[in-house]
């Protein structure tokens, strides 16, 4: 990292911020325009009406003495009591958006010990607490604090604003075991869960991003050339093949360890959206459902599924069935995975198009604007659904509409923010821009858009995902100890059983 002078006031340390090409760069000169704006101040402080700090400093006193004591019962107890991502209030949006960098040091503090338990409680050896009763504290503790996920929407383009926010999850090691696309979404989602880290490292190389945004911007000219009309299959098909590797999703989840989620809409009335993965759907190609979600209507046909047969066999995965474009039916599913994966914290990465003009990130409204867009949310959704009862009565004898009319309302029903937001502001300055053709350069630009817009959001999704990343590495670690204990017991009832055949059938020696 370059050597920078140090900002002397709170326009150098904007102007440096937004000219930063790291994020190490980026820290720095946000760090010190927390110290010229006095924020260090606030968060050095540690009291605040915005959370409860009391309970946390007690919190935090009492499992610093049950250590430094050597109390492992009372710290084991002591965590027991509760591990909540939300604590005393240490959620609060508010509370990570009043300075540039981090928030609290006592939330950052309290975060640290709680971790730092954990882990002593993990590589504990002690006749007073068994493996067993960890292991069960360790299963019970993650399943209270719940998962993260990051969601990546559709998007078209614009997608490619997901680009340069997995490449700041993945260099900082924030990345969530769980992650869901839809339509451009889709693309990115299964190229971040098919790839190993060293191969996701050459992709990200600004050269590599580089060619495939030159690509992409081929594909796209055809497809403006021609007024939207269908397009090549294989030229779609290319761009999906070159990030994602031909597999299954159970075969993807057992090579990068993450759970890929993919969103698939219905082309036929009646029917229901689906959320492929390595639970529901484990032998389901990615290739194909990742096609099948960017298959946006009018410019894409409908694709049907394809996957593996008991014998390895590629075959159609329900034949009679097929899909398009997932953003139109469930673009964030943040219940399906709530559902699946125990997941109640949501990192959203925005790029829907039909969407962004009006998406605003909570954490940084007031409370009567907060109020006023949840209400117009709820109005929204009411409306939508009641509009959708009413499209499938009256105009059941014309399908082409009413299967449009439903598509419409149902992105109109569905909710696109979750607890940390990073939304694309491209439109802001021009909205006109996302009604028009983009080229390499300007794909590049939102790449680099990504990446920047995730930076102010890095300290808030550390700290509010360390707790739960230390848990998942000690349940990991915990359950493949577990499964060598069992191997080590198998073979050793072999060994016995073995010994028994043997002293039964062999003859005894003479000793005369």
């Amino acid at each position: 990292m370059k050597i920078l002078m140090k900002p002397v006031s709170l326009r150098d340390a904007e102007r440096r911020m937004a000219k930063a090409e790291t994020y190490a760069e980026w820290a720095e000169a946000a760090k010190w325009h927390d110290k010229v704006s006095g924020e260090d101040r606030w968060k050095r402080t540690e009291r605040s009406d915005l959370y409860d700090y009391q309970i946390i400093k007690a919190r935090l006193q009492k499992l610093r003495s049950c250590r430094l004591n050597g109390d492992d019962r009372g710290l084991l107890f002591t965590l027991n009591e509760g591990i909540h991502g939300n604590t005393g209030g240490m959620g609060n949006r508010a509370l990570y958006n009043h300075a540039k960098f981090g928030s609290k040091k006592l939330i950052n503090e309290y975060v640290d010990e709680v971790a730092s338990a954990l882990r002593y409680l993990a590589e504990l050896e002690s006749p007073d607490i068994s493996f067993e009763e960890k292991l069960d504290f360790f299963h019970r503790a993650s399943h209270c604090f719940g998962r993260t996920a990051l969601m990546l929407s559709g998007g078209a383009a614009l997608g490619n604003f997901h680009l340069g926010v997995l490449k700041a999850l993945l260099e900082q090691n924030l990345m969530p075991k769980v992650v869901s696309g839809a339509s451009a979404g889709a693309i990115f989602a299964a190229m971040i869960g098919t790839n190993t880290r060293d191969r996701l490292v050459e992709l990200f190389k600004v050269e590599n991003l580089i060619t495939s945004s030159r690509e992409e911007a081929n594909i796209l000219r055809r497809l403006w050339d021609h007024g939207y009309r269908p397009i090549d299959r294989d030229d779609v098909e290319a761009i999906i093949n070159n990030v994602v590797p031909d597999m299954t999703f159970e075969e993807a989840y057992k090579l990068t360890g993450l759970y890929i989620n993919i969103t698939v809409s219905p082309a036929e009335p009646l029917q229901k959206a689906r959320l492929l993965n390595a639970i529901a759907s484990p032998n389901v190609l990615v290739r194909s459902a990742v096609l099948a979600s960017a298959a946006v209507p009018g410019a894409f046909p409908p694709v049907t599924l394809m996957a593996k047969d008991k014998d390895g066999t590629v075959k159609p995965y329900l034949p009679l069935r097929k899909w398009i474009d997932g953003s139109f039916s469930d673009d964030l599913p943040a219940r399906r995975l709530g559902r699946l994966y125990g997941v109640n914290h949501y990192i959203v990465s925005l790029t829907n198009p039909f969407v962004l003009p009006f998406a605003s990130d909570p954490a940084q409204s007031g409370e009567f604007r907060r109020t006023v867009t949840r209400l117009a949310k709820v109005g929204l959704r009411e409306y939508s659904t009641i509009m959708g009862r009413i499209n499938r009565r009256f105009l059941k004898h014309f399908p082409r509409l009413e299967s449009a009319m439903s598509l419409g309302f149902s992105v109109m029903g569905q909710s696109y923010t979750g607890d940390i937001n990073i939304i694309y502001r491209f439109w802001a300055k021009d909205p006109r821009r996302l009604m028009t053709l983009l080229s390499p350069e300007e794909m590049m630009e939102i790449i680099r858009a990504g990446e920047r817009a995730t930076w102010p959001k890095v300290e808030n999704i550390r700290i509010a995902t360390k707790i739960g990343r230390v848990l998942e590495d000690i349940i990991e670690d915990y359950e493949q100890r577990e499964l060598s204990l069992a191997r080590m017991g198998m073979r050793y009832r072999k060994s016995l059983q073995r010994g028994k055949e043997l002293s039964v059938t062999e003859p005894v020696a003479d000793e005369g």
